[in-house]
């Protein structure tokens, strides 16, 4: 997939990036109710951009990914981010969901593609194939839910483990979701320690009342944005990298 002006440099490992559908949904709907599990978030740190104000020839197009346990409120932190809307009820999200979101990060157009994927385990083989192809990687677990959180290794490992090359400084945030509610499992202090010694940034956040949830996606793009560029700069310095048997010859007539 293009994303600006210069020809795409092949993906991280070989990996061939998927064709986005632009807001689509893979084997189960996302639009409405569509994934048990309440989330939240907040605080806009970079500007949406819409139409006009958009240059589409220098957008960049990222993939970020949405993975967790079952009901740690996956679906409805995705709508509050890009809907701004929290739904009581969802269905279980099946396979994957696919919503969009255009913004500016650091003056650079973007349009996140983000897959919203189902925690059930029996669906857990069937999810690891849509990491493919993957930017940015959000990890969630639901603060009231002990097991959630304890999940996030193998959900972390699972991950990095399908990631070709396997990249340990992959971008990737954890986000503790449902603080709103009263019984929580999780200290902050434990989730905070966790992030640290794994070096990822950690968002407290509730999708219910819009707390961090956009910083947190934000904070993902960047990190995500970064090492596109990153990439990118590594493939065209190696494109015209000229070694002493590529240096042009004299014709002679």
């Amino acid at each position: 997939m293009s994303r600006s002006g210069a020809p795409p440099p092949p993906a991280p490992g070989g990996r061939n990036r998927p064709p986005f559908p632009g807001s689509s949904s893979l084997l189960s709907p996302l639009p409405g109710p569509a994934a048990a599990e309440p989330g939240a978030s907040a605080a806009p740190a970079v500007c949406a951009l819409q139409g006009p104000s958009m240059d589409a020839s220098k957008k960049v197009d990222l993939k970020i990914i949405i993975i967790g346990a079952l009901g740690v409120g996956k679906t409805s932190l995705l709508h509050q981010y890009v809907h701004k809307t929290f739904y009581e009820d969802y269905r279980t999200t099946l396979g994957a969901s696919i919503l969009t979101k255009v913004l500016a990060v650091e003056n650079n157009p973007l349009k996140l593609q983000i897959w919203d994927t189902g925690g059930q385990e029996r669906f857990r083989s069937m999810v690891s194939t849509f990491y493919k192809g993957s930017d940015g990687c959000m990890l969630a677990f639901d603060v009231t839910d002990r097991e959630s959180f304890e999940a996030l290794d193998n959900w972390r490992d699972d991950f990095l483990e399908k990631v070709i090359p396997r990249e340990q400084d992959f971008p990737m945030v954890v986000l503790g979701n449902k603080i709103d509610l009263c019984d929580r499992q999780v200290p902050k202090e434990m989730a905070a320690a966790w992030c640290k010694e794994k070096d990822i940034p950690y968002f407290e956040v509730s999708a219910k009342n819009n707390i961090n949830v956009a910083e947190a996606f934000e904070t993902l793009a960047k990190q995500a944005l970064s090492t596109y560029k990153g990439i990118l700069e590594n493939y065209l310095t190696d494109s015209i990298k000229l070694t002493a048997n590529d240096k042009p010859r004299n014709s002679c007539c």
